[in-house]
């Protein structure tokens, strides 16, 4: 059973790397932006610094490639750990201080999002997984009840195996679902800049909005360039799913105008 949403309701989804809630000082921020945030919400976290910490004090090597965690069997076991164990408890403990209803989960809890093992690629990253659905309609039920859902990067194959997965993704997925269960749904991603930079060296530089037309200019001239492009690509898949809107910005700058927003078609929206 779920609680249906009546009429559009805004929902704002914000994606936060490891680099903020694994520093209590950026977290504390974060926290006090967040609850801030009117109306329904929903985090989806990282947490890869702390992973690897811990990981070498097992005495358990990380293998990154091209920015990804290869996750074997036990590498597996601490991502479990850590991502919802450790970050993701300390995340909702602190939003609890802060006032806000919040419960810890991953793709795993109530069957919320199934994936299935990477394979077909050069690389065999382990037990990593992409996503192939998200239950919008139990997500919905959570938030209908008046509970902020904080969502570990940590997904499930329905066959009892859990799969390290792609925050961003998660976030996007996660989006998508929740915008076609009726929800007027906006994505932010927290990033280490105040948006998309024309001038990687200027932060003041940051581009106000990019749609489709205007993201392959930006590829095709090198303004946006290695991982900036999947995240993008990643952005505009959202939009196209039917996500209102996507946001890039800094974590400190959540709730504030500015940013870089993402639309399927720029003159949706007035240049900042």
């Amino acid at each position: 059973m779920h609680t249906p949403v009546t009429q559009r309701q805004p929902l704002t989804v914000v994606k936060v790397g490891g680099k903020i809630v694994e520093n209590d000082a950026a977290l504390a921020d974060l926290v006090k932006k967040f609850a801030a945030l009117p109306g329904r919400k929903m985090l989806v976290h990282g947490g890869g610094r702390t992973a690897t910490d811990i990981a070498a004090r097992l005495g358990i090597e990380t293998q990154m490639v091209a920015g990804r965690r290869v996750t074997d069997a036990e590498m597996l076991r601490v991502v479990t750990m850590v991502y919802a164990g450790l970050v993701n408890k300390n995340v909702v403990a602190q939003l609890e201080a802060a006032g806000t209803t919040a419960l810890g989960l991953t793709g795993a809890d109530m069957d919320v999002v199934r994936a299935h093992k990477r394979t077909g690629t050069a690389v065999d990253y382990g037990f990593v997984g992409d996503v192939d659905a998200v239950d919008g309609h139990r997500l919905s039920g959570l938030i209908e009840t008046g509970v902020v859902p904080v969502m570990a990067p940590l997904t499930h194959d329905g066959h009892g195996t859990m799969l390290n997965t792609n925050a961003d993704t998660m976030a996007s997925e996660v989006a998508k679902a929740l915008a076609a269960v009726g929800y007027d749904v906006k994505l932010v991603f927290c990033f280490e800049f105040a948006g998309v930079l024309a001038d990687p060296a200027d932060e003041r530089s940051v581009i106000p909005t990019i749609d489709h037309k205007s993201f392959e200019q930006l590829r095709a001239d090198g303004t946006v360039s290695g991982g900036m492009l999947p995240k993008l690509e990643n952005c505009l898949g959202a939009i196209d799913a039917g996500v209102a809107e996507v946001v890039i910005t800094r974590a400190d700058l959540i709730g504030l105008p500015g940013g870089t927003s993402i639309r399927k078609n720029a003159d949706e929206i007035g240049q900042n």
